[in-house]
């Protein structure tokens, strides 16, 4: 089949066929909802929480700078030495963690201090913090300095200690945190009809 033939061919099959009109697009910008009661409330509620965070008295000058490798260690007075003796090995069951990796310091302080107050909320009382080494940048260790730093000043931070290098090592720390009130009560009651 020649040339010719095929574009007669082709010819032949197109007759009768059209081109559309293309209708001309509209974009619909969808506009938000009115705001109800409820929600200008929650907003607002939320902006609050946020304030408190932001005053909190946890500084971001003035601390103690560790290196990338050192081992923390701290524990309030009170703590039992068996007590922080689990926790150094990693006894404790970790029922929350929190990765501070590729955090600014300011985004590190304000998701420790909601990581800590929500553990105390929900009963947690081991946890682990990854804030990792810091070995890369100029600047060696800044999110573990801050951390080291911030959860000595938290008073729901019963203690820490550097995690076991199955947990992290010198990248991550194990959390003690202070029962909520509830749970004491619930402890109360219970040794109390013992």
């Amino acid at each position: 089949m020649s040339e010719q033939d095929e574009d007669d061919l082709f010819a032949q099959e197109m007759a009768g066929v059209r081109r559309l009109r293309a209708e001309p697009t509209v974009r619909l910008q969808r506009q938000p909802a009115p705001e109800t009661d409820a929600a200008l409330a929650r907003r607002r509620a939320a902006a609050e929480r946020d304030q408190q965070v932001t005053v909190d008295g946890l500084s971001e000058t003035h601390i103690e700078w560790v290196q990338p490798t050192d081992v923390l260690s701290w524990r309030a007075a009170g703590v039992a030495h068996g007590v922080f003796r689990r926790l150094k090995q990693g006894d404790y069951i970790l029922d929350a963690r929190l990765d501070l990796h590729r955090h600014t310091v300011e985004q590190a302080r304000r998701a420790l201090i909601r990581f800590i107050l929500d553990c105390q909320t929900y009963d947690v009382r081991a946890a682990i913090v990854l804030h990792g080494k810091g070995e890369r940048g100029e600047r060696k260790a800044v999110i573990k300095s801050y951390t080291h730093h911030w959860l000595q000043r938290i008073p729901e931070v019963l203690a820490f200690h550097s995690a076991q290098p199955r947990h992290g090592g010198a990248g991550a720390l194990y959390v003690l945190i202070k029962k909520s009130e509830k749970k004491k009560q619930e402890n109360r009651e219970r040794y109390r009809n013992q």
